[in-house]
């Protein structure tokens, strides 16, 4: 790791705080830029994700991804987690917390619609910050693309009947423009330019000048993630002062719901045999969420001022610097993964 990577949870710490104070200052600077969306999708954040993602997306050979079969184990684990035990969990977590346990301090005309969020955003898993997180574990590249893109198809036909079960509604409003924008805009065009690119540079200049590229563009990524963490904070940084209680309250929930979907993908990914470089994206993208439909599904369902819309947005606030920290834990505990039998007879590439 560089010393910037290594004190990257630092540069996040300051980036919530200078975000925060930005948009109590300067609000209607910050509103003027999340003004600039279409279908609910921020453009200007959605730049800022590709010059995330691209740098990612250039490690990888579209002629490997047929091998990404022989890691079957990581890809069960991963739909395991994301559509068997993800969104039941929160919905768990919500009734015993919110409904509960918080109770007292919480607004009694918006504890279902809290709920409600909370199941809105964790029946909408990952995002192309996975790439990201996928990374800076030295995960398999193949493997999370073919992971995000996995997820993306079956949330097409799985989103609208896990939120209507868990909700008890008969039908629900998908936010159909947010969910084929946000693909379109995050993943499809990200990756046919990143191998536009990577076509051109191994042409003319082979796998050292891909290589140069890569080590250049690797602070890029990463400062964009950090711009990112200050719009996202300057965005909700009224909401987060009026209301910091019912913030704390909501993150509850959901930090438990990461770190609980991220462990038990690590370890079934451990039992099954699975390398270290397949368990880290898989544990990243069973904890991480699709934070933009959510957030849209949430507005559309309740209204933009409701309980369900602020408990999505809270999950949008505390996604980087939660999986910030389960990057740091899937890397310390390599050692231990790799020490675990089956994992550690398995040899690389088979």
């Amino acid at each position: 790791m560089s010393t910037f990577e290594r004190y990257l949870t630092v540069w996040v710490a300051l980036c919530i705080v200078v975000g925060i104070a930005l948009g109590h200052v300067m609000p209607s600077v910050f509103q003027a830029i999340g003004s600039a969306e279409i279908a609910k999708v921020n453009l200007p954040v959605a730049v800022l994700i590709w010059l995330m993602v691209i740098p990612m997306l250039l490690k990888i050979d579209f002629a490997a991804l047929g091998q990404v079969g022989r890691h079957w184990r990581g890809i069960g684990v991963t739909l395991f987690i994301n559509w068997a035990v993800k969104p039941f969990s929160m919905a768990a977590l919500g009734w015993f917390f919110i409904a509960w346990l918080f109770r007292p301090w919480l607004p009694v005309d918006q504890i279902d619609s809290y709920i409600a969020g909370l199941i809105i955003l964790a029946a909408a898993p990952c995002t192309a910050m996975v790439f990201v997180w996928s990374n800076l574990t030295k995960g398999e590249p193949h493997f999370t693309l073919s992971q995000v893109a996995l997820n993306d198809t079956i949330m097409v036909i799985a989103f609208a009947p896990i939120v209507g079960l868990l909700l008890g509604l008969s039908a629900i409003t998908v936010p159909w423009g947010t969910l084929v924008l946000s693909v379109v805009l995050y993943i499809v065009i990200p990756v046919i330019v990143a191998q536009l690119v990577r076509g051109r540079i191994l042409a003319k200049g082979g796998p050292a000048a891909l290589d140069r590229l890569l080590g250049r563009l690797g602070p890029v990524s990463l400062v964009s993630l950090l711009a990112t963490l200050v719009l996202l904070f300057g965005f909700q940084g009224e909401q987060i002062l009026a209301q910091p209680m019912v913030i704390a309250l909501l993150a509850v929930p959901i930090l438990i719901q990461v770190y609980l979907n991220a462990g038990l993908a690590y370890l079934l990914n451990r039992v099954a045999g699975e390398q270290h470089c397949v368990a880290g994206p898989s544990a990243l993208i069973g904890a991480s969420n699709f934070f933009e439909l959510a957030v849209a599904a949430a507005i559309s369902l309740f209204g933009f001022n409701s309980g369900a819309a602020l408990a999505t947005v809270v999950g949008v606030l505390i996604e980087v610097p939660v999986m910030l920290t389960v990057v740091w834990i899937v890397n310390r505990s390599k050692g231990w993964y790799e020490r675990g039998g089956k994992a550690a007879a398995i040899p690389v590439g088979e």
